[in-house]
């Protein structure tokens, strides 16, 4: 084995890194994520408006606890009321 400064050479030799396949795999696979994501995001309006009315309750009210504002507030009965209206608000 090769000494290099008192390290081996298999010491300095990065093991996390990628190789150029691996890199250009990695990207395909964020891109099409993204593009999965995306047409999900599309097809359910809804998820913008979960998390629109969520953060502006959380702007509004600014809760000491976001834990436990967030499970109130996704728990309330009235919720998916709520949700629908606005999604039919929207709509028109």
């Amino acid at each position: 084995m090769l000494i290099m400064a008192g390290t081996s050479l298999r010491e300095n030799i990065d093991i996390g890194a990628l190789s150029p396949e691996q890199q250009e795999k990695l990207q395909q696979f964020k891109i099409q994520t993204r593009i999965a994501n995306e047409k999900y995001l599309r097809a359910h309006p809804e998820v913008e408006v979960l998390l629109s009315h969520f953060l502006r309750d959380v702007f509004l009210k600014r809760p000491a606890d976001i834990r436990e504002f967030a499970a109130e507030h996704f728990t309330d009965p009235d919720f998916p009321q709520k949700i629908q209206s606005e999604l039919q608000h929207e709509g028109k």
